[in-house]
């Protein structure tokens, strides 16, 4: 890719696509994940009833997905009030590596500053050493106040990692 991507809220004939690349994103990155897991990761009409799904392009090509709540509005019970919280970015595997996950990260912080939210939080598992990296090169710090085993999916529990950016 040689441009900077576009990001944009997802288009419902694009939610099969869309969901594809978040489940094959967790599939790359996490191991052991359940097909029933997997099939909710891919279900973006779900995640559109509850919050809004942005997708990166190069191009016409969806490489990366990222879901956010609606104005005023909190995905987890974990994000306190005045904070947006994101979930699921994920970043095409094909497209690692050409700055997808910090457009996206980018555009959940100028999306935060523009609805006026004063941190913006981000929940991971301990495997996504990448994520992890990217949030703190942008500025996010640990929240370790906050971090505590979650069951991600029944019978996986998973050591949750909280990052922050006071805005």
């Amino acid at each position: 890719m040689t441009t900077t991507p576009t990001v944009r809220l997802v288009d419902p004939r694009e939610y099969a696509e869309a969901g594809r690349i978040t489940a094959e994103a967790y599939r790359a990155n996490y191991d052991g994940l359940s097909e029933a897991y997997l099939a909710s990761l891919a279900d973006v009409a779900g995640r559109v009833e509850q919050g809004e799904v942005w997708v990166a392009l190069d191009g016409d090509e969806i490489v990366g997905t990222v879901w956010t709540p609606r104005p005023g509005e909190r995905l987890s019970e974990l994000a306190q009030e005045g904070e947006l919280d994101f979930r699921q970015l994920a970043v095409a595997p094909a497209a690692r590596g050409r700055g997808i996950g910090e457009a996206l990260t980018r555009h959940v912080v100028a999306l935060a500053r523009s609805r006026g939210a004063e941190r913006v939080v981000m929940n991971s598992g301990p495997e996504m050493l990448g994520a992890h990296a990217l949030y703190l090169k942008l500025g996010f710090r640990r929240l370790t106040e906050r971090e505590h085993p979650v069951e991600v999916e029944p019978g996986r529990v998973i050591d949750l990692r909280a990052f922050g950016l006071d805005l």
